[in-house]
């Protein structure tokens, strides 16, 4: 059990994205969070101003992290641009075929159910993506300069077409449960950047 203020928060966190990435936003309930958790019911409000604001945090939340583990990919310089994004969408394939093929990626099971409910939320999402947008940008950038990537297409335009391509097959693997769309970006990325 958590034993701080701050380790509380973050274990209702933690365990909120576990059940979302499984269930959505709106499937799950305050109480089975805070039941799974472990934490008093009456305590959320000390935590979160309201389940949108709760929401908005944890948008926050996964982002930070995810965003992160982009920033330690691309930080790297013992590999090219091209091995950082292979890491990369080794990862996102890795995550997105995880359960057979339900995923863990908070964007791709929550976009289009919060984007309508909630502006806070929506407006995490358009940061979070931003995020994930320049850290793309910057290892194709960084492929482009070392010569390890052979595309020479606008860093930016491709991080956008590879990240659209990568969001649309972990919705098709959702509904097919196979990741036969996830090996289809793959392979797409790989012709686009030339490696």
């Amino acid at each position: 059990m958590p034993t701080t203020e701050t380790d509380t928060r973050q274990h209702i966190l933690d365990t909120a994205q576990t059940l979302m990435a499984r269930k959505g936003y709106t499937a799950v309930g305050l109480n089975e969070v805070l039941s799974e958790a472990g934490v008093p019911k009456g305590s959320f409000y000390y935590y979160f101003s309201s389940k949108e604001n709760f929401g908005e945090e944890l948008m926050k939340f996964y982002f930070s992290d995810y965003l992160a583990t982009m920033s330690r990919i691309a930080g790297n310089s013992d590999k090219t641009g091209a091995e950082q994004l292979e890491e990369y969408w080794e990862r996102f394939y890795d995550l997105q075929s995880y359960d057979d093929c339900q995923g863990k990626c908070l964007v791709v099971k929550l976009a289009t159910e919060v984007s309508d409910l909630s502006e806070p939320m929506r407006l995490q999402l358009v940061d979070g993506t931003a995020g994930i947008i320049d850290h793309l940008e910057r290892m194709i950038t960084t492929g482009q300069h070392d010569g390890s990537l052979g595309a020479d297409d606008e860093a930016r335009t491709l991080a956008y077409e590879l990240y659209d391509a990568w969001l649309g097959a972990s919705t098709m693997a959702k509904i097919q449960r196979t990741p036969e769309s996830l090996q289809r970006a793959l392979a797409l990325t790989k012709t686009r950047l030339h490696i």
